[in-house]
């Protein structure tokens, strides 16, 4: 069965980007965000089986606050996508409980181990 992941990306060219790439590693996309109210909303809507969260997000909530909401109001793995590796960013992250970590670029591969590591922590996955 295909694995749906909700990519949260505040960049539509990167958002774009992940999505093609996450097709051509064989998973399903059931769609993008931008904002953390956005992604609040595609979660109700149908829960994925894992979200790729930039931290950086250009309005609103950080990813690191939309992380931890995840994390305890649905129980939803995501993996951190970032650019930024600076020990307050990193601090802020790990806080959250995330399933995974990622610094942009990364490669398919990269990826590709992300998300299965991830989804194996899911029980019943």
């Amino acid at each position: 069965m295909t694995k749906s992941i909700l990519i949260v990306e505040d960049d539509p060219v990167i958002s774009q980007l992940i999505a093609w790439r996450l097709k051509k590693l064989g998973y399903g996309v059931v769609g993008t965000a931008q904002t953390a109210e956005e992604a609040i909303s595609r979660i109700r809507s149908g829960a994925p089986d894992l979200v790729l969260l930039d931290i950086v997000l250009e309005e609103g909530v950080d990813g690191t606050a939309l992380g931890s909401q995840i994390r305890k109001e649905y129980h939803i793995p995501f993996i951190y996508l970032t650019a930024h590796s600076d020990d307050e960013t990193l601090s802020r992250a790990i806080e959250t409980g995330p399933s995974g970590f990622l610094l942009k670029p990364f490669k398919d591969e990269e990826l590709k181990v992300a998300i299965e590591v991830a989804l194996k922590q899911v029980p019943g996955v």
